[in-house]
């Protein structure tokens, strides 16, 4: 797929990425459109990055929120991806058995509402890419939401709860393990209240 990953020594640093994805680059517009096709026609099969160019693939650093839509995709492939977050809304993608974001080597941690596809039974995750060990540190409770730093929080945006759905007016972030699958995913959970954090299964 050619050289489409920019350098990168966060999991040494255990740090998130300050990348922030620019929805003015025609790889980001491509990529709107292949995610309404695959939306309309209802496929199983979801890889979008083998029909960018190497110069569009290297200028999407996280998926669009319409991923949404994809409730009948049921293998998302994201191999070599320059991808550095993957949004909350992926939960949303009910059908989806298999998620490979393999030699994504910038991409080192996973949302929490990944757990919300109850039929994920398969994961190829490059266990070099993931934090295996020290993640990054979370920052105090935070009621500023209107424009987060994905450097400092990982995100750019928190629309609502990873456990309960609900609103957010003070942003709680917890880091937890998926374990079962190929690889153990490090999650990242923005969640409502001390309740919702403490509902979450531990990091240890």
């Amino acid at each position: 797929m050619g050289d489409v990953e920019d350098p990168c020594r966060c999991v040494e640093d255990a740090r998130f990425h300050h990348d922030r994805q620019n929805p003015a680059l025609s790889g980001w517009l491509h990529l709107l459109e292949l995610v309404e096709e695959a939306a309309a026609d209802g496929r199983a099969v979801f890889r979008p990055l083998h029909e960018l160019s190497p110069a569009e693939r290297r200028e999407i650093v996280t998926l669009p929120p319409t991923i949404a839509k994809l409730t009948a995709v049921e293998v998302l492939d994201l191999r070599g991806s320059n991808l550095v977050r993957v949004p909350p809304e992926i939960g949303a993608m009910t059908s989806l058995r298999r998620f490979d974001p393999s030699t994504s080597h910038r991409l080192h941690w996973f949302p929490y509402e990944l757990t919300r596809c109850r039929d994920l039974a398969g994961s190829a995750v490059g266990t070099g890419a993931v934090y295996a060990g020290a993640l990054p540190r979370l920052h105090p409770p935070t009621t500023d939401l209107t424009c987060l730093d994905p450097g400092t929080h990982g995100t750019e945006y928190v629309r609502s709860c990873s456990v309960c759905d609900g609103p957010v007016t003070e942003l709680h972030q917890r880091w937890t393990v998926r374990r079962g699958a190929a690889d153990p995913l490090p999650l990242l959970a923005n969640v409502c209240s001390t309740g919702c954090a403490a509902a979450l299964p531990s990091a240890g």
